[in-house]
């Protein structure tokens, strides 16, 4: 029933009408009871940090959600629940549910993230904590209508440029007016966006605070416990720092064990001793994948949308590319493959398509959900 639903929604949109979500959810606020909201915002570390601060709260006996996107293989892994992806049944009941509320109209009228974001909150109604993922905005952003307890903001860079603009102060801006109360800053690539807090807590009594007025003394030691247990890349070790710093914020103790089932899949994950996936798609990322791998060559599965910033990606990532196989992904903004060819040439890098994995060679897939999806759908009778 959702599903069916869901699939009548375009899943991106040129334009978007960044008034519907307040408008339709000022109608019907009266029906939620939302929980305690954690807000994750930034460009790159949202779903791992959001994972590590979800799991650390349902360890410690909290009822949690932890609402991320997009998803790889189903649409359940959106919407995690008390340690596991939400059931089929738990989905359909709350679509049921939420239809009942809504009009007609602005059900129809909401976009996929839109809708799918109201049906998370409806889901997570007797929940103690949320930690909620934005999308690809802040202020605009379908997850920004609620009450929040707190903000979490992971590294800002250039990305998603015909919604969020052009320059690092824009985007900075747009997102970090997201900010209702508290925020806690990871560590910035950009000095610009330090700048925007300072203007934003002037202008709107915001307080913004540093990830390091949390993690000192013993922090440093049990992070470094966790991180070996997880055997977590150095850039997701960023990610649980700020995790953490949501914690003591919340005058939450916490131990290493709080972490044991913490990894979001997707994320510099091993499915084998020779194939590493990541879900990352822009030069941060890129550049966080390079210090992860550096000293090693891989054959690199990838593609790319259009409005992705691929050549820069590919000459961050040269120094561990072998060469590269393109894998073709069934998304309406992929680039041609033919013009792929030619950036990726032009790099001096060597290029063919995919067709099928040798056990004796090394894989990096990166590039997108869509590409980690494509590739895993492909060796599906392999693993």
């Amino acid at each position: 029933m959702l599903e069916k639903f869901l699939d009548a929604k375009p899943l991106y949109y040129d334009k978007i009408d960044y008034t519907r979500m307040p408008r339709v959810y000022e109608k019907i606020k009266s029906e939620f009871k939302v929980p305690k909201i954690i807000h994750i915002i930034g460009t790159n570390g949202k779903g791992t940090t959001g994972r590590f601060l979800a799991s650390a709260l349902y360890s410690l006996g909290f009822k949690t959600g932890h609402y991320t996107s997009p998803h790889i293989l189903n649409f359940n892994e959106r919407i995690w629940l008390n340690g596991e992806e939400v059931s089929d049944e738990t989905l359909n009941s709350a679509h049921t549910q939420l239809l009942k509320i809504l009009t007609r109209e602005d059900a129809d009228s909401l976009s996929y993230f839109e809708y799918t974001t109201l049906l998370a909150i409806w889901i997570y109604q007797e929940l103690d904590y949320v930690v909620l993922e934005a999308g690809l905005g802040g202020e605009h952003d379908a997850t920004a209508v609620f009450k929040k307890e707190l903000t979490l903001v992971t590294p800002i860079d250039i990305d998603h440029k015909a919604f969020l603009g052009s320059t690092i102060k824009e985007i900075a801006k747009t997102k970090l007016n997201a900010v209702q109360k508290v925020a806690i800053l990871a560590e910035q690539p950009h000095s610009e966006v330090y700048k925007i807090a300072q203007g934003i807590s002037v202008e709107k009594d915001v307080n913004f605070k540093q990830i390091d007025e949390f993690i000192i003394g013993d922090d440093k030691v049990k992070i470094r416990e966790i991180a070996d247990n997880l055997s977590l890349a150095s850039f997701l070790e960023e990610n649980l720092k700020l995790a953490i710093s949501a914690l003591k914020y919340l005058k939450l103790k916490y131990s290493v064990e709080n972490f044991t089932d913490s990894k979001l899949f997707g994320r510099v994950s091993h499915i084998s001793e020779n194939i590493i996936v990541d879900v990352g798609h822009n030069t941060l990322a890129a550049t966080s994948i390079l210090n992860a791998l550096k000293g090693k060559k891989y054959i690199l599965i990838y593609n790319s949308y259009r409005d992705k910033n691929y050549k820069e990606i590919l000459k961050i990532l040269k120094p561990i590319i072998l060469y590269i196989e393109i894998i073709k992904i069934s998304d309406e903004r992929a680039e041609k493959q033919v013009v792929l060819q030619e950036i990726i040439q032009d790099l001096g890098i060597v290029c063919k398509s995919f067709h099928t994995i040798d056990k004796n060679k090394k894989y990096l897939v990166f590039g997108s959900f869509s590409v980690v999806e494509s590739f895993l759908n492909s060796i599906a009778g392999d693993f």
